[in-house]
């Protein structure tokens, strides 16, 4: 028997910088994507290679970015531009975020990010949304 998980009820979170910091649930969040880990590597290929074959070094470490739809509601207090995603990317602030997954622990990815992207939608047949970008900056940790 398989022990996957339903990712239904996993929670964003933005914390406020206060100590101790208080972490607050982005609102009407869809499908979130990310982390998105990777280790750029360089080329030491050389005419000593063994067999002859290309041969590479692991070198800086990358954390990339997480990204998530919202249903758009210009007056939450998670989504607006006085304490929510927009006022952290129009202040360019660096806010530490969580994603509480939906395990027994619940474990979680931490991490520091700027909002670096905000891109709304109001189509004549739908809903407000909008796509939002988190670019990680340090080390994400999973605990």
């Amino acid at each position: 028997m398989s022990g996957a998980l339903s990712s239904f009820g996993t929670l964003l979170q933005m914390g406020d910088g206060g100590a101790p910091e208080a972490f607050t649930t982005i609102a009407e969040v869809g499908d979130i994507a990310g982390p998105e880990l990777s280790v750029d590597t360089e080329e030491t290929t050389n005419h000593s290679s063994p067999g002859g074959y290309e041969e590479f070094i692991a070198t800086i470490k990358r954390s990339g970015q997480v990204t998530f739809p919202i249903n758009f509601i210009p007056t939450d207090a998670t989504h607006n531009q006085s304490t929510g995603v927009l006022a952290a990317l129009k202040n360019r602030t660096l806010k530490n975020w969580r994603l509480v997954l939906t395990d027994a622990g619940p474990s979680r990815w931490q991490f520091a990010a700027l909002v670096t992207g905000f891109s709304g939608a109001s189509p004549v047949v739908g809903k407000q949304s909008a796509e939002i970008t988190l670019k990680i900056s340090g080390e994400p940790v999973l605990v």
